[in-house]
């Protein structure tokens, strides 16, 4: 008898959408138990307790590799994480209390030291929020689905014109988001299968350097060279997606 819950079900008591918990799977930070005859995700106690554990580490503020860590590595110390962590919060607070001051001090001069308040609100947030990378493919549609299959991609929207043809596609490697764009040649924008040559690389840190080597390869991605340890701190090997884009997969060397 199957039992557990299915991914949807998951979803929904843990007020988490469906394509976070396919995320989390993917980078293995929550992995399902079990399948059931047709072949759906089911989810046990243990699971729905280590998704918890997972939402409180988030609440805390801590990233997804160090909620991994927290979960996975007997090395990983709470208290140094929460220090840490603390230290953050100090800093925030402690720009919070300066511009409140800033504030303070413009409300006693009836509001002529505004500019000052507006340039302190400035420096504390930063106006760059999310970093978007961009790669320019001939057929977004074919691409799409290449890397999501070769390179184990998380697969994002895809949006079509009036046509139906492929306009834009969005896939989600570890934290980072890819957008993909078609050709424009009043941007100069050109997929490396046009231009005849790839003029920027893509990093993307993995679990296991050599299973993602051996998977890309089984399924006819054209590797530039294998699995090596580079002096610089990372075991990385490198690929070519099917219009010639590079890409480099690695780990950091313990």
């Amino acid at each position: 008898m199957e039992t557990g819950d299915r991914v949807g079900e998951l979803a929904a008591a843990s007020g988490l959408t469906v394509r976070t918990l396919h995320y989390y799977e993917q980078i293995g930070l929550l992995t399902p138990s079990g399948r059931s005859g047709a072949g759906h995700r089911l989810y046990d106690a243990a699971d729905a307790e280590r998704l918890y554990r997972i939402c409180l580490l988030r609440r805390l503020g801590m990233g997804l590799a160090e909620v991994q860590r927290a979960l996975d590595d007997p090395a990983w110390d709470l208290a140094s994480a929460m220090r840490t962590h603390l230290a953050t919060l100090d800093e925030r607070l402690e720009a919070t209390a300066r511009l409140r001051s800033r504030v303070a001090g413009a409300l006693a001069s009836d509001g002529t030291d505004l500019l000052a308040v507006v340039e302190a609100m400035t420096t504390m947030e930063p106006s760059a929020q999310q970093r978007i990378m961009l790669l320019v493919y001939t057929d977004i549609g074919a691409a799409h689905a290449w890397l999501v299959r070769t390179f184990g991609l998380v697969p994002g929207e895809l949006t079509r014109d009036g046509d139906g043809h492929v306009v834009h596609g969005e896939v989600y490697a570890g934290d980072g988001v890819i957008w993909m764009h078609p050709e424009q040649e009043s941007y100069r924008l050109a997929s490396p299968r046009s231009l005849g040559a790839s003029t920027g690389s893509v990093a993307v840190l993995v679990d296991d350097v050599d299973a993602h080597h051996a998977h890309s390869l089984a399924v006819g991605a054209a590797v530039q060279d294998g699995p090596v340890d580079r002096a610089y701190g990372y075991r990385v090997y490198s690929a070519n997606d099917l219009e010639g884009h590079l890409w480099s997969f690695m780990k950091a060397l313990d």
